[in-house]
């Protein structure tokens, strides 16, 4: 499969997604919004289930891409504290609705989340390491603070605005040197 073929259906799924729900993906409407006939989807997705995967390592995928930039570096190379800030700074852009309806879908099986799971490792601290270390405590509650700034907008219909949302993931950063805000 061409790799520009690909994105480009995923991110017609992800639009389909964000108009019409999750429950309305299905081959024939990822077709029709980018005009790849029934049988042209199936030559690149079998059927739903391998479409939902596809969609949730795509988007792990771009999550990763945004802290690599965010941080500068991979996450092999960056500090803890630069991987929180990255975490942050990725969080400030709110998540829209069919996004976090993919990302709840993929919370419900197993397989669907691991690619979540998989990126979340290698830029956050595990629960088991945050009981364990203060530091990382910090870190994973720093991750919590983030990945709530990431969905305010879609949980309480009212939009922060760009400046507020940086001043938010800001002072959320400060927290990662132990400081409160």
């Amino acid at each position: 499969m061409r790799e520009n073929n690909r994105k480009k259906i995923l991110d017609a799924a992800v639009r389909v997604v964000q108009r019409d729900g999750v429950n309305r993906l299905t081959l024939e409407a990822v077709a029709e919004e980018t005009g790849v006939t029934r049988g042209g989807m199936t030559y690149h997705f079998r059927d739903r289930a391998a479409l939902s995967l596809a969609l949730q390592e795509h988007l792990a995928s771009s999550w990763e891409e945004s802290l690599t930039r965010a941080a500068g570096k991979a996450a092999d190379q960056a500090t803890a504290k630069e991987k929180a800030a990255a975490y942050a700074t990725v969080a400030m852009a709110s998540a829209t609705s069919g996004e976090l309806e993919l990302i709840l879908q993929g919370g419900r099986d197993a397989s669907l989340s691991e690619p979540w799971r998989q990126v979340l490792q290698r830029w956050t601290p595990s629960i088991e390491d945050a009981i364990a270390d203060p530091t990382a405590m910090r870190l994973f509650i720093l991750r919590l603070a983030a990945d709530g700034l990431w969905v305010y907008d879609s949980l309480n219909g009212h939009k922060l605005s760009t400046e507020r949302r940086q001043t938010i993931a800001d002072q959320i950063t400060t927290f990662a040197d132990g400081k409160l805000p």
